[in-house]
């Protein structure tokens, strides 16, 4: 089990400035020589730019104090903002970039000065590739031995995966965009430029879609992550006051997590001593596990 803890927010604000700096320099690029993936790729980074506020909007409502009416807490509300990002990605990144793609195949323009696009290209995979070192740095603390895909699929740190995502888009959607560019110049012919842009939504396409069915579970409701379940339960077995642990459930609320089990104490127990022995294993719990925000254990004498 990885026992750092990765920061979504820093993660988030490298993506944050690296996308603003290269949305505007994809953007004067664009205007100044007509590339339609140009100018696919500068919608496309603005659209990044502006998910990275709603990502942070999300965390900052997040750690609202549970009330009344939420006893809970607002954690998962991080959920619903990354997956309004992904529909983002797809409706303003991806259905924008086929759109721009499908009307210069009809209406071809002439590409003018490509290498300011390729210059601007190049220097946006740089920065974009300093943008998925820091994301990969942060994910590297909290999937441990796991494979990178193997955590992917297993994470409920939505804003990561989202990041992680939007990253590698990126990154490949600019490869894209460079070797298109690359082939319009050399051969003159602006269809290759059209065909970019086709490539790159259908890019963001898949990816948003891959985004959106990762957090579609979260919403619904998912267990912690597989690895802190199986430390809580050998914690809780571990304990000399307990004899067999019944059943545990946990369910992720954003950073935070609810774990409920139901165990059979040692007979010859009194009361007082069966609460005192359970109230020390929750503050047990507590400490050993911080993103443990809820805690109830139930004894009893069978499942």
């Amino acid at each position: 089990m990885a026992t750092s803890h990765g920061s979504p927010v820093k993660a988030i604000l490298y993506a944050f400035f690296a996308n603003l700096g290269i949305a505007l320099a994809k953007s004067a690029a664009a205007l100044y020589t007509g590339s339609s993936s140009m100018l696919a790729e500068a919608i496309h980074s603005f659209a990044d730019t502006g998910n990275q506020l709603l990502l942070l909007l999300g965390l900052r409502r997040a750690a609202r104090a549970a009330d009344a009416e939420h006893p809970l807490g607002y954690g998962k509300i991080t959920y619903f903002w990354s997956f309004i990002v992904a529909v983002l990605l797809f409706s303003v990144g991806g259905l924008f970039s086929l759109y721009e793609g499908w009307h210069k195949l009809h209406a071809p323009a002439e590409l003018s000065a490509a290498w300011v696009a390729l210059l601007v290209l190049g220097v946006s995979m740089a920065l974009e590739a300093a943008s998925m070192y820091g994301c990969l740095v942060e994910v590297n603390k909290l999937r441990g031995r796991r494979s990178l895909w193997r955590w992917l699929h297993e994470s409920r740190n939505s804003e990561l995966v989202v990041v992680f995502g939007e990253d590698f888009a990126a990154l490949l959607g600019l490869s894209f965009a460079f070797a298109f560019v690359a082939v319009a110049a050399v051969t003159g012919n602006p269809m290759w430029d059209a065909l970019g842009s086709i490539v790159i939504g259908v890019l963001l396409v898949v990816v948003a879609g891959f985004v959106a069915v990762r957090v579609k579970v979260l919403l619904i409701g998912r267990s912690a992550d597989p690895d802190v379940v199986e430390a809580v339960r050998e914690h809780i077995a571990g304990d000399d006051g307990i004899v067999e642990v019944f059943n545990i459930i946990t369910l992720q609320m954003g950073p935070q997590v609810v774990l409920a089990a139901k165990i059979r104490l040692r007979a010859g127990s009194s009361i007082d001593e069966g609460c005192e022995r359970i109230n020390s294993l929750e503050r047990a719990l507590r400490s050993r596990f911080p993103e443990i925000g809820w805690c109830f254990v139930e004894p009893d004498v069978s499942d």
